[in-house]
């Protein structure tokens, strides 16, 4: 059966479920977002992409922005942000500062809230916050081969408004002294990252580099951050999407998530309704089917 065809047979078996999952209703542009949208695209080892359902459909996405500024952070400082950031799974929400206060403001892994925090803080360096955003996105074009992608003004403003939990976070990280930026001017480039909008034609050629299908940043780098997505980038549901799935993947609360298949491919899924632990519900149920019905899975 052709890629082509198992594509759109998921896209067709996903528009027929009922149990959709919630939008991420305490972010006020976000629980505007139509939860019956539904889009899948694949980038082959070969050059080819094949997508189904709404695959040019711009979202915002959220925590998958935390991969991207992984790998700037990691080429700023290297191995010295392991020792602002841990590299273990967190077995809590993604939000949750019961761990943060317990681990004297050392967050467990880049990928929850308070590790991507001080992730975009080490990216950031001393420059202005429009500086880092104008090099993310400027990552992100190049990666993905396409200049229209763009930061969504009214999400990044939606999240400010409503985001006390982050600021406790990165106030908690700033009185350990794991903050080099005041608060808000670290807070204000982490919003606008996590407000970027991509469709998943774009986030699956944006995540070629990590498939090994694209050469951006140095292999050894693409391995950790590999590991890091598989162990950690669904926060406390790592575990069961890593058991259904098989491939490093990143979610966000806006329904993407971005899987790799190393040396075969990198897919994009996108479906806004989610599951309590603020991953796509129907998009982990799409990445489950395709790893059964291409054998991707990294476990054999």
């Amino acid at each position: 059966m052709s890629l082509s065809t198992i594509l759109g047979e998921i896209a067709q078996e996903m528009a027929a479920r009922t149990d959709r999952g919630q939008v991420a209703d305490y972010i006020p542009q976000l629980a505007a977002v139509d939860p019956d949208q539904f889009g899948i695209s694949v980038c082959l080892a070969d050059g080819t992409q094949q997508s189904a359902g709404d695959s040019a459909t711009p979202f915002s996405i959220q925590s998958i922005s935390k991969v991207f500024a992984l790998a700037l952070a990691l080429g700023r400082l290297g191995d010295q942000l392991w020792s602002r950031v841990r590299r273990e799974p967190s077995g809590l929400a993604f939000n949750s500062i019961l761990q943060l206060e317990s681990e004297q403001g050392i967050p467990r892994n880049p990928f929850v809230n308070a590790g991507a925090i001080v992730t975009t803080d080490a990216a950031l360096g001393q420059r202005p916050p429009k500086e880092y955003l104008a090099e993310l996105l400027t990552f992100l074009r190049s990666a993905a081969g396409d200049e229209d992608i763009h930061i969504d003004r009214a999400v990044a403003r939606s999240e400010t408004e409503t985001g006390h939990r982050n600021f406790a976070l990165a106030h908690f990280l700033k009185a350990h002294g794991n903050l080099t930026n005041p608060p808000e001017l670290t807070l204000g480039a982490y919003f606008h990252q996590c407000a970027i909008a991509m469709s998943v034609e774009q986030l699956a050629r944006a995540g070629r580099f990590l498939a090994g299908l694209q050469h951006l940043i140095a292999r050894e780098r693409v391995r950790r951050i590999n590991a890091l997505m598989l162990t950690c980038g669904h926060y406390d549901a790592s575990g069961d999407f890593a058991f259904r799935v098989g491939l490093p993947g990143k979610s966000g609360v806006g329904g993407g998530i971005l899987a790799i298949a190393p040396g075969k491919a990198s897919i994009a899924v996108w479906s806004p309704g989610l599951t309590q632990q603020g991953n796509s519900r129907l998009g982990t149920e799409a990445l489950e089917l395709l790893t059964r019905r291409t054998g991707w899975s990294i476990f054999g």
